[in-house]
């Protein structure tokens, strides 16, 4: 993986592309023999890819480009893993707040196994872990509670223990690397169990609700720590504990 950069709207990311894709949010490019997928915050201009939004560029293995950036709103992208809400119920599914401009549609047959004869019953009110499957700019985002590719809820599907809590979209991401400093140090000495949405959410269960309520905040407290800070924050909340 390249090293990150900060970008700026108009910088050019990549200049040797062609695309015959009008998505700008996963826009598929020849380019040398190679194929590059263009993620938030990146579109294909004449061509040249130019970032379209002020941030940190990432790369993957030289195909994948994308820009993460601390926005007040989330953004809908193809493939995210969000945290929502049940808001309202209708006759083709429910609607979901995922702290977007719209709310998502999660439709009735968007679960494991769910077929209309067996499908799940939600509340108003129910936290639900899923997958962005549509996002794009003529119509509101749609969502899904399992991995369609393998038919299996892996990990997607309603929260129903433990407590939600916001952050900000820059921590959420950092939030959902393997190796988060934060989440490192607590799962060290803290059994418990979370859900990183990329909407800036967090879902914490464990034992007890003293215990989830340490995690939330050196969660929140961990914005603007590096490891070895994150590290005695940890270990000062659990001596107070």
């Amino acid at each position: 993986m390249a090293k990150p950069r900060v970008v700026l709207p108009g910088d050019i990311v990549d200049t040797h592309t062609h695309s015959g894709s009008d998505d700008e949010s996963t826009m598929d490019v020849d380019a040398e023999s190679r194929v590059l997928r263009l993620g938030p915050g990146l579109a294909q201009i004449n061509d040249s890819v130019r970032a379209t939004a002020a941030g940190i560029c990432h790369s993957k293995d030289e195909t994948q480009f994308w820009v993460t950036s601390n926005k007040r709103r989330y953004v809908a992208a193809e493939g995210e893993p969000v945290i929502g809400v049940v808001v309202a119920r209708h006759a083709e599914g429910y609607r979901v707040d995922i702290g977007s401009a719209h709310d998502a549609l999660l439709p009735l047959l968007a679960f494991e196994g769910a077929t209309k004869r067996n499908r799940p019953d939600l509340a108003l009110g129910t936290t639900v872990y899923a997958r962005v499957s549509v996002a794009n700019s003529l119509m509101d985002p749609e969502i899904e509670c399992y991995n369609a590719n393998t038919g299996k809820a892996e990990g997607y599907g309603e929260l129903s223990e433990g407590y939600a809590i916001k952050c900000s979209l820059g921590l959420a991401r950092r939030l959902f690397s393997s190796n988060a400093p934060v989440l490192v140090a607590l799962g060290a000495s803290v059994p418990m169990e979370i859900a990183v949405g990329l909407n800036g959410r967090v879902w914490i269960n464990t034992e007890t609700p003293a215990t989830t309520v340490l995690v939330a905040n050196a969660i929140k407290n961990s914005e603007f720590l590096d490891a070895k800070q994150c590290r005695q924050m940890v270990k000062e909340l659990l001596e107070k504990k």
